[in-house]
């Protein structure tokens, strides 16, 4: 493939890349990463060592925890139907103003004046390098040492609000009902601690869009669709060193 065909694609939605181009990349021995944030950015890189030396996808069995849950989101699947809002509000009992999980809208410029509309889920990203936990004055918020979920402790809480200014992705709100801010905690407290398999929004997706699951099994779903080869996997900012746990792939 040509620089100048190179350039044109870097303008374009990575959904728009399709097999036959990514297996093109292959044989010229790169790969594609991307993220959604502003706009859409385009990134070519050398395929034996993408992976691990992007921070966007770990190298297999380096995972700091077991179970290591995270979440894959099938972002072109979203019809936008906003039953996994609904469902994680009367889960975890997310007050009207305030949200665990959302879903951006993006439009695309086509043809003719035309375009495409995509809906982008969006959650707390549990970082293995979370900002918030570093600047939190009072401990109320922490890395579980078993799940790697990012935790908050409502007690301990001073509301200061440092925690949402240094969140990379505006996963967090202030709580009027316990005076003490609030994000998605993978349904750790209403679901996983019970026994369940799967958080509120997975299990209310109509259309397979969200996966969870442990990235440090071999053998489940999210570790098969975060490491299939010509799978294209992005995170959002992984410019500020978070190493979010939430990735995106255009399976």
């Amino acid at each position: 493939m040509k620089i100048d065909e190179l350039e044109q694609l870097e303008s374009e939605d990575l959904s728009a890349i399709t097999s036959a181009e990514r297996r093109k990349f292959l044989k010229l021995g790169l790969t594609v990463t991307g993220l959604y944030l502003g706009g859409t950015v385009l990134s070519l890189t050398s395929a034996g060592t993408a992976r691990a030396s992007s921070g966007v996808v770990p190298e297999p069995g380096q995972y700091p925890y077991n179970p290591h849950y995270t979440m894959v989101i099938r972002e072109r699947l979203c019809i936008d139907c906003e039953r996994c809002k609904e469902a994680c509000v009367k889960t975890n009992s997310v007050p009207s103003y305030g949200f665990r999980t959302t879903i951006l809208e993006r439009r695309r410029n086509l043809a003719d004046g035309q375009y495409e509309t995509t809906f982008m889920p969006v959650l707390c990203n549990h970082c293995n390098r979370p900002p918030c936990v570093r600047v939190c004055p009072t401990t109320a918020t922490w890395k579980d040492k078993e799940t790697g979920i990012v935790v908050m402790k409502p007690s301990r809480c001073i509301g200061c609000k440092t925690c949402m200014t240094a969140c990379p992705y505006n996963a967090r709100y202030f709580k009027e009902e316990t005076r003490a801010v609030d994000k998605c905690n993978f349904c750790l407290d209403t679901r996983l601690s019970k026994g369940m398999t799967d958080t509120a929004c997975v299990e209310a997706c109509p259309a397979d869009v969200r996966v969870f699951g442990n990235l440090a099994d071999p053998k489940s779903r999210v570790y098969e669709l975060v490491h299939t080869p010509e799978t294209m996997v992005w995170v959002l900012r992984p410019e500020t060193g978070a190493i979010p746990n939430i990735f995106y792939t255009n399976s």
